[in-house]
């Protein structure tokens, strides 16, 4: 790489670019991007505020470590608070679909693919035969 080269690099850097965003636009490749970055010190992106967020549950400053994944929330307490008021932003990921052993319906379960009656009363039924217990 030339004189200009690197010092587009380092500008490049300054403004937050990734390696390879850098790579991409200067149509060099990544690991010569990486390798000349690492060399010069401008491996971490030097960032010259000190990065504050506010609490997502109650706008309280959070103050954020560097090299570390951003803090939405303040505490435990208003982290559950937020996550309790908006449910419907949980994505949920584990739903299957499955048929009641006992009444043939179709129904999801939740966390749990191998799961065989759609309510408790279905199970008891299908296990003791109709309600039919060995002590009644």
């Amino acid at each position: 790489m030339n004189i200009k080269e690197k010092q587009q690099v380092k500008l490049l850097r300054d403004e937050g670019l990734s390696y390879t965003q850098i790579a991409n636009r200067m149509d060099v490749s990544v690991n010569t991007i990486k390798s000349y970055c690492k060399r010069n010190s401008l491996g971490v992106i030097q960032s010259m505020k000190i990065q504050t967020e506010l609490c997502e549950s109650c706008s309280k400053p959070i103050k954020q470590n560097t090299g570390r994944k951003v803090k939405r929330f303040c505490s435990d307490a208003c982290r559950n608070t937020w996550w309790n008021k908006h449910t419907q932003l949980v994505k949920r990921q584990a739903n299957y679909e499955c048929a009641c052993l006992n009444c043939k319906n179709s129904f999801i379960s939740y966390g749990n693919k191998a799961r065989k009656y759609c309510c408790h009363a279905c199970y008891i039924e299908h296990r003791f035969e109709g309600g039919r217990h060995a002590n009644q």
